[in-house]
């Protein structure tokens, strides 16, 4: 069932000026990405853009300026996602940090009050006696949850980076880059980075009011929280999500983080002077976003907002054990979809737009689960899970690919189909929907015919981006280094990734599943080492392949030498 991949290497871009240290192979991968000079290709604080571009900021600041003045109970709901337990912990640490004496940290179960602001978290939310609701990552959608809380005569203020529906939320102030016509240049804030602009606009508002009696308040010290949400919800990283993020890892790297993130780290078994994104990426936000995936994201909040250290700790290894239960359950879930789905396969024929559903699936693992999938079909796909044990009612997390907008996709199939789904939302590449059991054939149904409309064969074949070929002297320890620290890489701006033609002079399974091999570039005499992880296919592989890898550092047992990390290979032709 697995498609085969093409490798197709990037267009040189325009030549930059660059300091004399930067290296060559840096110099043509950061032109490759648009960006001619180092304040381009990593951008500095100074270059963001200015809060008072965001539409609705005046509206917002005075509400929370007005709230802090007369110390109203003001909480932050957040999300059960890293970026929602983030933009909470943002929210509060600022709050605090700008003269606010009663913020209360809030977030819903994701078993009992099912997404965002609803009206049972509502209910729930009234023993605390709140006066002013700010929602982080999310509000939005959030119709009936905001109505409930206005009725109790509570004012609301939503932050959020999701796509807006056509009738927006009856809230007294909004923030959101993606409304219609907002003027702000960047529309790939994350949540967190949505809270910490607002933050940043409010200490504006506050020093203009004259409510600082010594010196203002140093919010970057939330750039930390700001940098782990940002990555975790897989935004792309523009100029102005790459100077947040520089920042909040200058910040992991020094030892400066929050207690709660420098325990996520060491648990993880990360060195903190060496934290890349995807250390954040694939250790750190894992373990947060487990505690909202199978736990209560409280706990992940907690650990943002503790100062002490011993209690940061503690908390930290609940969580890894959670990542660890997640991994396992992620597993069974993953194995289960590939054998349904092979169940369907016809002849080597891949699923246009697999559409899975098992009643004894975790609903707070299914993303994970149309990720993985669609990772290895390259097709979007949608797994649905009970929102309770017993319940009709289903949620979907869909996953996509380029080319294809999976929300405006649901967004055909609810103006075509009314009533069909309960809800929906989110973005090009990811997106979550609910709806009950008996509309789940039609649902499939509706999909499919939507793929079929927008999919060509184009599409469906991947393709890896080369940044071409690496000569035999740029394979080693200084150019993996220098790789390794000149990002922020990711979405939108990618971890450099390189092709070539190498011999096969050894290779073994390791793990059941992954592939070690020793490599050789032809001509020369050296081994080089390689693996690939999850790349065991029950084939040996040929005398020669054509392979696109990462060059990255191999530090085990303290060899600091190098390896390649194999994305995809194929048979040299």
């Amino acid at each position: 069932m697995t498609p085969t991949a093409r490798i197709r290497r990037r267009e040189a871009g325009a030549a930059g000026t660059w300091p004399a240290h930067v290296p060559m192979l840096l110099q043509r991968v950061y032109e490759a990405r648009g960006a001619g000079s180092m304040e381009q290709a990593q951008p500095r604080l100074a270059q963001l853009l200015p809060p008072d571009l965001l539409g609705g900021i005046d509206e917002a600041t005075t509400l929370l300026a007005d709230a802090i003045a007369a110390n109203r109970h003001i909480v932050i709901v957040g999300d059960f996602d890293c970026d929602g337990a983030t933009a909470c912990a943002v929210g509060v640490r600022g709050l605090c940090l700008l003269g606010a004496r009663r913020v209360t940290p809030a977030v819903p179960n994701r078993m009992v009050h099912g997404y965002g602001l609803s009206p049972s978290l509502v209910e729930e939310l009234d023993a605390l006696a709140p006066e002013l609701l700010v929602t982080v990552d999310h509000g939005i959608a959030c119709h009936a949850g905001i109505a409930a809380a206005k009725a109790r005569g509570w004012q609301v203020l939503v932050t959020d980076h999701h796509l807006p529906g056509d009738v927006l939320p009856p809230a007294d102030a909004i923030v959101n880059p993606n409304l219609r016509g907002d003027p702000f240049p960047s529309k790939v804030l994350a949540g967190v980075g949505v809270m910490f602009y607002v933050l940043l606009a409010l200490r504006r508002l506050l020093r203009e009011r004259g409510a600082f009696d010594g010196p203002e308040p140093d919010l970057s010290s939330l750039l930390d929280l700001v940098a782990v949400g940002t990555v975790a919800d897989l935004v792309p990283l523009d100029a102005n999500n790459r100077a947040l993020v520089g920042a909040g890892l200058r910040r992991l790297r020094a030892g400066q983080a929050c207690a709660g993130l420098q325990a996520l780290v060491r648990v993880a078994g990360r060195d903190p002077a060496r934290l890349t994104a995807a250390d954040i990426g694939f250790a750190v936000a894992p373990r947060l976003n487990a505690a909202g995936r199978l736990e209560d994201m409280a706990l992940g909040i907690a650990c943002l907002l503790t100062d002490d250290a011993s209690q940061a700790d503690e908390m930290a290894r609940v969580l890894d054990g959670i990542n660890a239960e997640r991994r396992g359950v992620q597993q069974q879930m993953v194995d289960e979809a590939q054998a349904a789905l092979a169940r369907v396969d016809v002849e080597g024929a891949v699923p246009l737009a697999p559409c899975l559903f098992d009643p004894e699936w975790h609903p707070g693992v299914v993303g994970l689960v149309a990720s993985k999938i669609k990772e290895r079909l390259h097709r979007p796909v949608i797994a649905f899970a009970p929102a309770e044990p017993g319940s009709t009612v289903l949620r979907g997390s869909a996953r996509s690919i380029p080319g294809f907008h999976i929300r405006d996709a649901l967004a055909a199939i609810d103006a075509a189909n009314p009533g069909l789904m309960q809800r929906f939302g989110g973005h090009a590449m990811a997106a979550g929907l609910s709806l009950d059991e008996s509309a789940l054939s039609a649902f499939r149904e509706a999909f499919h015919e939507q793929a079929s409309k927008l999919l060509d064969e184009a599409m469906l074949q991947e393709v890896l981006l080369s940044d071409g070929e690496l000569r035999s002297d740029e394979l080693d320890r200084a150019h993996a280094e220098a790789l390794r620290g000149a990002g922020p890489w990711g979405q939108g701006f990618p971890e450099p990734m390189f092709d070539g033609y190498f011999d096969v002079l050894d290779w073994r399974v390791i793990g059941e599943k992954h592939l070690k091999f020793s490599l050789r570039l032809p001509g020369h005499a050296a081994a080089l080492n390689a693996i690939h992880f999850n790349g065991w296919q029950d084939q040996a592989p040929p005398a020669r392949i054509h392979a696109a890898y990462q060059l990255d550092t191999d530090d085990w047992q303290n060899r600091r030498g190098i390896q390649l990390l194999i994305r995809y290979w194929q048979a040299a032709e």
